[in-house]
């Protein structure tokens, strides 16, 4: 045990060296946690003698990764990006398969192994997107959420396709009646997990969600409970994850299991990385790397073309269709596991294997540069790629409304502005980064927005050049000043009120224009001694005026349905 833990120690040193390096350099932490993996395997240092406790713990984070994905997919999400995400995973993969078996027979190698290296490239890594798109905090945008749609498609096929290779291992092939069961057994497997949440969860909802701790609990013990029982049955542990957080994802509670899953989630998905970097063996990398290079062209330069190509004639904007074939550019770890099952029952050699591997590092190392500066792309490629774009796009209307009344943040105040907004009767939306207040207002059925206000691509979203009144209850000066800068040169005819901690950022604000700078002290300030000057120092008097403030305050409360603990 102990040398377990000294390797796991070292490993996690050297990784904070490499991810303290990448940072410096302003390099994506993923290829520095790859990168981590290829030292400590038996290329470099060789200092993993226990991978397959790396690999439990990657799994973990797989199965926690994907669980958090689940809960933020509510049908809601489902039906907006569920045709374009099944048109782009299959058409994806019929392409790609195609072109992959055409350049592969070319480069001389056989039928089967032609097939397989074709059928690897046209998965993309769920895990590599996920983590990037996370990063970004762009999960929620369109593109990442018809990136998200299109990956977990490809992941149920790919699932399916591993247990078509190891049945033709064990006996030549798999029937149509073995199709057949394995659906009805997949189907058995779903409906069963949703009876027990509709049976037991809805029921005990209450209960679980009163203790905080307890939540925290059920739901690592609910990820991977349905994770292990789904790969038991056959199936890969990522969609038993994946089906266990949509489960939960209309629940109340679901926003608060997926913050409070993070931190747990990302220290697994690094060992992840790691664990793929180290069965990286590069003693035969001048042989493969040529074919390599020409295979991964087609992944870095094709899969994003087809998506694109799927997404144009589908009405999509451009910047959206582009943004999404950037994720669709590099290998999937299913990719791997498919080509080592096939070595394993002697499909395919070591070659194939070896030249697969190479192809998903080059292009998760360049993919994640691409989606990383994808805004930076598009802006060099936007001329080049309109024939992507039709006439009328399907977006227009829909995520380019403009809102009369928008409101930046929300706990601080923000629910005195909302009555009033809907006294108006004009349409508003409430802008907020918090998780807990987007999940109650999404039970309340208000409009909102998920994002940083500081993200240029949301500005765009909320269209503010056509807004009236805009509120910022947030107190961050830096914020503040960047949208009055923002509103004075692309809307100076809207009314900006802000928020501030002091008289000093006050007039700065005043100064960039800001209509009206709120003061929470001396607001404060002012009504208490309002009170005084017309109550005196009656305590009968202090204690109705107290009772009033409480009412409020838990009526204010009672809106996001908690219990302080």
């Amino acid at each position: 045990m102990n040398s377990v833990f000294a390797e796991l120690s070292i490993v996690m040193a050297v990784a904070v060296g490499v991810s303290l390096f990448m940072r410096i350099i302003r390099q994506p932490l993923i290829i520095g946690h790859i990168l981590t993996g290829l030292l400590v395997g038996p290329t470099f240092l060789n200092l993993v003698k226990s991978p397959e406790t790396i690999n439990v713990f990657s799994e973990f984070g797989i199965a926690l990764l994907l669980f958090v994905v689940g809960l933020g997919l509510n049908p809601r999400i489902i039906k907006e990006v569920g045709k374009i995400a099944g048109a782009i995973a299959f058409v994806k993969i019929a392409i790609t398969t195609g072109l992959g078996f055409l350049v592969s027979s070319a480069l001389g190698f056989g039928n089967n192994a032609a097939l397989f290296i074709g059928i690897s490239l046209s998965f993309s890594s769920t895990i590599i997107i996920l983590k990037l798109l996370a990063d970004k905090k762009e999960l929620t945008r369109l593109y990442g959420k018809v990136s998200i749609g299109f990956l977990l498609v490809e992941d149920i096929i790919a699932t399916f396709a591993l247990v078509v290779v190891a049945a033709s291992a064990n006996g030549g092939g798999i029937s149509l009646e073995d199709f057949g069961v394995l659906m009805l057994k997949f189907g058995t497997l779903v409906g069963s997990v949703i009876l027990l949440r509709v049976m037991f969860i809805n029921h005990m909802g209450r209960i679980i969600a009163k203790s905080q701790d307890f939540l925290f609990l059920f739901a690592i013990g609910w990820a991977l409970g349905i994770a292990a029982l789904f790969q038991r049955v056959g199936f890969s542990l990522e969609i038993g994850a994946l089906i266990a957080g949509i489960v939960l994802a209309s629940l109340p509670y679901a926003q608060e299991v997926s913050s409070r899953l993070k931190i747990l989630r990302d220290f697994f998905i690094v060992l992840f990385f790691i664990g793929l970097g180290s069965h990286l063996e590069l003693h035969n990398i001048t042989a493969v790397l040529p074919n390599a290079a020409v295979l991964s062209l087609i992944v870095l330069i094709g899969n994003p073309l087809v998506v694109m190509s799927v997404m144009g004639l589908s009405g999509y904007t451009k910047k959206t269709s582009f943004k999404t074939g950037m994720t669709g550019s590099q290998v999937s770890e299913f990719s791997l596991i498919l080509l080592l099952l096939a070595n394993k029952s002697g499909q395919v050699s070591q070659e194939v294997v070896s030249l697969v591997t190479m192809v998903a590092l080059i292009t998760i190392a360049i993919s994640s540069y691409m989606i990383l500066y994808s805004d930076n792309l598009y802006a060099f490629f936007e001329r080049y790629i309109q024939m992507f774009e039709r006439r009328h796009v399907k977006e227009g209307k829909e995520h380019r409304e403009h809102f009369d009344l928008v409101l930046i943040g929300y706990n601080k105040g923000g629910h005195e502005f909302l009555k009033v907004f809907k006294q108006l009767k004009r349409k508003y939306v409430v802008v907020d980064y918090d998780p807990s207040v987007i999940d109650a207002l999404e039970n309340r059925n208000e409009t909102y927005l998920y994002g940083d206000v500081t993200d240029p691509e949301l500005l765009e979203e909320l269209n503010l050049e056509h807004a009236r009144l805009i509120v910022s209850t947030i107190t961050d000066l830096p914020t503040n000043l960047q949208l009055a800068q923002w509103l004075e040169k692309y809307n100076p005819h809207a009314v900006f009120i802000a928020t501030a901690d002091s008289a000093e950022e006050a007039a700065e604000l005043y100064e960039k224009g800001t209509a009206y700078v709120i003061l929470p002290h001396y607001i404060g300030s002012e009504k208490i001694s309002s009170f005084i000057k017309k109550n005196g120092l009656n305590k009968t008097e202090f204690r109705h005026f107290r009772e009033k403030h409480l009412t409020y305050l838990q009526s204010h409360h009672e809106l996001f349905g908690t219990t302080e603990q």
